[in-house]
């Protein structure tokens, strides 16, 4: 085959501008937020030029991806749910902790979060039992069922170590099924189920979770601390030793006290309050790139708080454009599914693009203060290694659909053009 620059850029040509569109800031940014892994590496370039190795074997993937045609995703379905099932259970038992979670493992020196596979794989399977159950009326009943069965362990695995993964699963699969059709009425139900069993977990999360004691005498609910004091807890308690953690987030969250800023606790609270003090010293218009000042002082500045480096540096429009990629991707996959001949593509494309737009805006509430403090990369621009390269491999899916669909519109355009015979 003659190489050519459109043999590589198919697909959908607005999913690709938005995919450059994030390339590009998470570069800039990346590199202007990681100063202090600049300091710690004692080498200017570096952080950058790990992160550009990732985004680059990410893009390489994405090609890939996008040349398989997407009735052969089906065949990986079941491997992955065992894969899923088999690296979540591996990383309760010996996962590696970073940073008090115990989320990670490592294979041929490969250190990889098994949930981000897992999300993945959640989609894949919902988007196959959708697709296979449909009826002209809607999804059949037993669709709802399978889909539960499907997802409901895997979501609890990952709901141990990272319960805003698990939640943002959960609002993918339920948006799915209102996709879908699946009867309204039991979606009400299930939503009904999962606020009656929240309460309860709110309960327990308040009721169980340990806050630690810090040497000033104040509560503190540093992961470190709470890594820690795991090491001496039963069973039971390792399992839930998140709980401590969780505790802490929702109580700050919810605590109505307005605290002077001469009397906030910038120790104990670092990633909210400097990410505060990043945005509002933006002044709206932003100190442009590179410029920022609470890069060195925000922890996980280049991960999980880069959108509140994003608007110190570019100011309120930079932040809203951000936004508004996220939202044109979601649209554009919604124009795409659209034009699916069948359905299984259809639900495929829209459940990875509502994983990533609502991974996306989890991380800008976090970072402007409208949500808790969770561990959500921002997709695509955060720093990162497997998250990096599992949503490259999304967008490749998207582009695959996309390509299939646009024949789908060639076809038929074709024949309504074809004249009539007798």
């Amino acid at each position: 085959m003659k190489f050519s620059i459109s043999n590589i850029f198919k697909g959908d040509k607005v999913v690709w501008m938005i995919f450059l569109f994030l390339c590009v800031i998470s570069l800039i940014e990346v590199f202007s937020s990681s100063s202090t892994l600049t300091y710690d590496k004692t080498n200017y370039w570096a952080p950058l030029t790990k992160h550009g190795v990732i985004l680059a074997a990410g893009v390489v993937l994405m090609v890939v991806v996008q040349n398989i045609d997407c009735k052969y995703f089906k065949v990986c379905t079941i491997f992955l749910l065992i894969i899923s099932l088999i690296t979540l259970l591996w990383v309760l038992v010996a996962g590696q902790v970073t940073n008090g979670a115990q989320r990670w493992m490592s294979i041929l020196g490969i250190q990889f979060q098994p949930s981000e596979i897992a999300k993945g794989t959640i989609v894949l399977a919902v988007a196959q039992i959708l697709s296979a159950m449909q009826t002209d009326e809607g999804a059949e009943e037993k669709a709802f069922s399978y889909v539960l069965t499907i997802a409901c362990p895997l979501m609890f695995l990952i709901m141990l170590e990272n319960l805003s993964t698990a939640a943002l699963i959960g609002m993918v699969v339920v948006c799915m099924m209102f996709y879908a059709h699946v009867s309204l009425r039991k979606i009400g139900k299930l939503i009904g189920i999962v606020a009656l069993f929240g309460a309860f977990g709110l309960a327990f999360i308040l009721l169980v979770g340990k806050t630690q004691e810090a040497p000033d005498g104040k509560n503190s609910l540093t992961e470190q601390t709470t890594a820690a004091a795991a090491k001496n807890e039963s069973s039971l308690e390792k399992i839930f030793h998140r709980t401590g953690t969780w505790k802490g987030r929702i109580l700050k969250f919810l605590s109505s006290n307005d605290v002077p800023p001469e009397e906030f606790d910038l120790d104990k609270d670092a990633q909210v309050g400097y990410s505060n003090i990043a945005i509002a010293s933006s002044e709206g218009v932003g100190k442009g790139p590179g410029n920022s000042e609470m890069r060195d002082l925000l922890p996980q500045a280049f991960s999980d708080f880069i959108y509140a480096i994003i608007i110190e540096e570019l100011g309120l429009a930079g932040g809203i454009f951000v936004m508004f990629l996220y939202i044109f991707l979601l649209w554009r996959a919604g124009r795409i599914a659209d034009r699916c001949a069948n359905n299984f593509p259809a639900f495929l494309v829209m459940g990875l693009a509502l994983l990533l737009v609502f991974q996306a805006m989890f991380n800008m509430m976090v970072a402007v203060g409208l949500a808790p403090v969770t561990g959500q990369p921002l997709p695509l621009i955060s720093k990162g290694g497997t998250s990096t390269i599992i949503n490259c491999i999304y967008i490749g899916v998207i582009l695959s659909v996309s390509i299939s669909a646009k024949k789908k519109d060639v076809r038929t355009t074709s024949d309504s053009a074809a004249p009539a015979t007798v």
